[in-house]
């Protein structure tokens, strides 16, 4: 069985030579890629097909069921490919210049990051969104995907390095981890030789793990405690909407919408009429809330926990509480979002800029679902992650987040005194 660590060289290696390629070398890996998951439907689906099986024999919820199915998803996954693809090529750019007075001409150069390390669950679309970025980008990829996807992920990597064979790029570029074993993770953690980043996506576990254990720079996200502030002044019917969108469009992922605030001053009427919209979502309430919902026919309503607000529940639940105002609104936000994707609805001007100006979050939203954090709803084609820390980058990672820079500096034989 081949180390760990010679299959690093073997990734840094086919990432210097790529990082060399003219970008329409890599564009075309794209393109072939999209077409070979289209016409290779149907064996994606099987293996697909056997891994849901699997993971309902081994009592998967039915929201990380939800994350795992292809049915019904393989074109869209071609088209994100396709337009990654189609793309502006990052590598390369000069985006900032300047000369000085001595006549030496300094600029920055957009360079790939290297290789990066992605360890992911249960969505194996992830090994294809990180596969076309990597290769857009000139980046190496080291991916462990989750057990319970490792049939549909193994499918995947094979039309994968098949594509980059056969448009003349090294197969090693991209690599996926075919054994389930978790030890694995903590070495992989520790290839500061060979991988100069790690996207951990999953659970707050495997987070907390890659902080504590990896030797390599983390960026840490994808976790999704996500609110939304509703007004006093704001249009119902809207409202409505974009509330429902947030919620139900896709309860198991990450932007979806996990907490309601609603303005005390139109909490009685609106919180029994949003519910009512809602008959399929069950709802964790504070007591003002609660006190509305009691009793109501047809909604499924109950005394939130003081941990509730901090649940990413994935699921079709919400949690709704009664604020007195934009004020306490910001404060819970502050004290119980992860960073991720929070809004307001309102008609107030003044509300949403303030809203803007104080709440700290990658995604920052006024009269919009919370479901639109996604690199391909934001133009980028495709998201490695969506990051909710500051530092290298935030939000969805795109193109331009899995680059570095370097300096170039020009000058005519300069010497410096």
């Amino acid at each position: 069985m081949t180390s760990l660590s010679d299959i690093g060289k073997r990734i840094k290696a086919a990432s210097l030579l790529v990082a060399g390629t003219h970008s329409e070398r890599r564009e075309a890996a794209l393109l072939r890629l999209a077409d070979l998951i289209l016409s290779q439907q149907e064996g994606l689906l099987e293996a697909n097909r056997a891994d849901l099986k699997a993971g309902e024999a081994a009592g998967l919820t039915p929201p990380l069921l939800d994350r795992l199915s292809l049915e019904g998803r393989l074109e869209a996954i071609g088209a994100d490919v396709r337009m990654v693809a189609a793309l502006k090529d990052p590598i390369g750019e000069v985006f900032e210049s300047f000369e000085r007075p001595d006549g030496l001409k300094i600029s920055k150069h957009r360079v790939p990051i290297g290789v990066i390390g992605v360890i992911y669950e249960a969505r194996p679309n992830v090994t294809v969104d990180i596969a076309a970025l990597a290769i857009k980008t000139a980046n190496g990829a080291l991916l462990r995907g989750g057990k319970e996807a490792l049939l549909t992920n193994m499918a995947f990597a094979k039309l994968i390095t098949q594509a980059l064979v056969e448009e003349g790029l090294p197969s090693d570029l991209i690599h996926l981890i075919e054994t389930p074993d978790r030890a694995v993770i903590e070495e992989l953690l520790r290839l500061h030789h060979y991988i100069d980043l790690i996207i951990p996506r999953g659970g707050a576990a495997l987070h907390a793990l890659c902080r504590e254990k990896s030797t390599i720079p983390v960026i840490t996200g994808g976790i999704g405690v996500c609110h939304l502030f509703v007004d006093s002044e704001v249009e119902w019917e809207g409202a409505f909407r974009v509330i429902s969108n947030s919620k139900i469009r896709r309860p198991s992922v990450c932007n979806a919408l996990e907490t309601l605030l609603v303005h005390s001053a139109i909490a009685v009427e609106f919180i029994p009429a949003i519910a009512a919209t809602l008959p399929q979502v069950e709802f964790s309430c504070d007591e003002r809330a609660f006190k509305l919902l009691s009793g109501q026919e047809g909604v499924m309503a109950q005394l939130a926990h003081p941990s509730d607000w901090d649940r990413e529940w994935l699921s079709l639940k919400l949690g709704i509480k009664v604020v007195d105002g934009i004020t306490e609104a910001i404060h819970h936000i502050g004290r119980h979002s992860t960073g991720h994707s929070d809004g307001i609805l309102t008609e107030s001007v003044q509300n949403a800029e303030r809203f803007v100006r104080e709440v700290d979050s990658a995604a920052v939203y006024v009269n919009a679902a919370t479901c639109f954090t996604d690199g391909a709803q934001f133009g980028l084609g495709a998201e490695a992650a969506v990051s909710t820390q500051k530092i290298h980058a935030r939000g969805p990672l795109g193109l331009k987040e899995l680059t570095s820079y370097k300096w170039v500096v020009q000058g005519t034989y300069a010497t410096r005194s």
